[in-house]
């Protein structure tokens, strides 16, 4: 009996002191490494993404709202326009020239830009980046306020249709461990690559018109009516 006894108080104590003792091992704060591979990018980024404005702006005045002259006007379009902000997907730079609103398609197909991408980067064994929108919806008054800076900016742009973004390839966002486990970076050149390979696909896809802006350090995006509803 007193042999039981011990062994079930041993067994107890046991139970009970196991789980301190991997409580108490430490986390790995390592840094976490890039491993990366399958990292190919695109043939040649102009050849790539060559839609020019007439196709941007064709499709944004089937898909996107009328022009509307201040911002004052964006509270008549309830309904039509989807706020953006950042999220756990892509962050929206500080705009000065534009709102950051969209209609529901162009928001949808934003969205799927910056979850693809960072899917790819997750497969492409490198440490996870957010995207940066930098441009969105643009007023009449914020053209005439762009063009006393940017001459060449466009007086018959797409972004005036809210369907039209404009991603930088130069500056991303880098996430954070929610453990606070330090992360190597990523070059801006490197996620530029699994960028461009995203973007080509959904181009491919027809889901949008995308043209490489150079001057502008981004890729200038459109969305593309579903082919169901073009249908």
């Amino acid at each position: 009996m007193k042999a039981n006894k011990l062994f079930y108080t041993s067994l107890c104590l046991l139970i009970f002191v196991m789980p301190l003792v991997t409580s108490c091992k430490k986390k790995d704060m390592s840094m976490k490494m890039n491993e990366p591979r399958n990292i190919k990018g695109v043939i040649s980024y102009k050849r790539s993404f060559p839609d020019l404005n007439d196709k941007h702006l064709a499709v944004a005045k089937r898909l996107g709202i009328r022009p509307i002259a201040s911002r004052d006007d964006v509270a008549s379009l309830a309904g039509r326009l989807e706020k953006v902000d950042s999220c756990e997907v892509f962050d929206v730079d500080s705009l000065t020239h534009s709102i950051p609103y969209l209609v529901p398609q162009a928001h949808t197909l934003l969205n799927r830009i910056g979850q693809n991408f960072l899917d790819s980067l997750a497969n492409k064994g490198l440490n996870p980046n957010k995207i940066v929108v930098t441009s969105v919806l643009r007023t009449k008054n914020d053209v005439k306020r762009l063009r006393r800076h940017n001459g060449n900016a466009s007086q018959n742009s797409a972004h005036f249709y809210g369907t039209t973004f404009d991603v930088s390839y130069k500056r991303f966002c880098k996430v954070e461990d929610p453990d606070k486990r330090p992360l190597q970076n990523v070059s801006s050149d490197t996620l530029k690559l699994v960028l461009s390979e995203v973007l080509r696909d959904l181009r491919k896809e027809e889901a949008c018109y995308i043209k490489y802006e150079l001057k502008q350090g981004c890729f200038h995006i459109t969305a593309r009516p579903n082919k169901e509803k073009a249908q």
